[in-house]
């Protein structure tokens, strides 16, 4: 069999992973897929947002300016009840929205996203684990409330500050990645791209997203292997492959340390 290319697109239909959703307590928590999205509201309760993966496109929150974005991986977002949101993305990218549905307000008044927060990174992720595994017997108004809390926490900086890497850079970063998924790219060859030396790069990336370049890249490859996992022909074993594991079981063990799913578990959930 040939082996699939992870450049080419097939041109029927490919299911799509579906919105999971929780509900706890007071609290509305989901996690959507990345997805070409238009969207535009009032907001009538506060949100909390968290974006897994970069995100581009354009804005305007709380304001007439529309304007573009970049969204950096990891980053905590917030926008208060009352406020005007508009917001596109040609792209995407997998995301967790929180809800406080009982009519209480959440702590804050002013909308803000890319902050990063190390703590509110390890809730992210637990709660995307929680959320891909359709588990009911987490603690999910605890991670909720914990996150909220994170909102206002001063320990907390906006990308981008000095040493970190801007939009462009991201950019440009994200784009060679994905020309080379399926090859051993290495944190020297990301650097060189980008001009940049080894050392700073590995400081101003972990600055910017709150992981290391190489922690990036296996999501980068991960997230290529939830794409291509939609295609129903394709075996796990060359999408591995096409994405850089040295192995089926390669991609399962990252596929269960980072999302606490298998692979074949994960495809199983995909909507028609």
């Amino acid at each position: 069999m040939t082996a699939m290319s992870p450049k080419k697109r097939p041109p029927h239909p490919l299911p799509s992973e579906p919105v999971r959703r929780v509900e706890a307590g007071p609290w509305m928590i989901e996690l959507l897929p990345a997805a070409r999205y238009e969207t535009r509201y009032v907001a009538t309760q506060a949100a909390i947002g968290f974006a897994f993966e970069s995100q581009r496109g354009v804005h305007a929150i709380g304001s007439d300016r529309v304007q573009p974005f970049d969204a950096v991986p990891n980053g905590l977002a917030f926008v208060p009840a009352g406020c005007d949101v508009l917001s596109e993305s040609p792209t995407g990218g997998e995301y967790l929205r929180l809800l406080r549905t009982d009519g209480l307000a959440l702590t804050g008044n002013h909308a803000f996203n890319n902050r990063i927060d190390a703590q509110a990174i390890a809730l992210a992720m637990r709660m995307r684990a929680g959320l891909l595994q359709a588990s009911a017997a987490d603690d999910w108004e605890g991670w909720a409330l914990a996150l909220a809390d994170r909102i206002e926490c001063r320990n907390t900086f906006e990308a981008p500050l000095p040493g970190t890497i801007n939009g462009s850079r991201m950019r440009r970063l994200d784009e060679f990645i994905d020309a080379g998924i399926d090859e051993p790219l290495g944190v020297q060859a990301m650097a060189q791209m980008l001009g940049l030396s080894e050392g700073y790069f590995m400081r101003a990336f972990k600055n910017t997203t709150g992981k290391s370049p190489h922690s990036y890249l296996i999501d980068r490859r991960l997230a290529k292997a939830r794409t291509l996992m939609r295609e129903p022909a394709a075996r796990l074993a060359e999408i591995a492959l096409c994405c850089g594991f040295s192995s089926q079981a390669h991609m399962a063990t990252a596929f269960r340390l980072r999302m606490g799913i298998s692979p074949a578990k994960l495809r199983s959930q995909l909507s028609p």
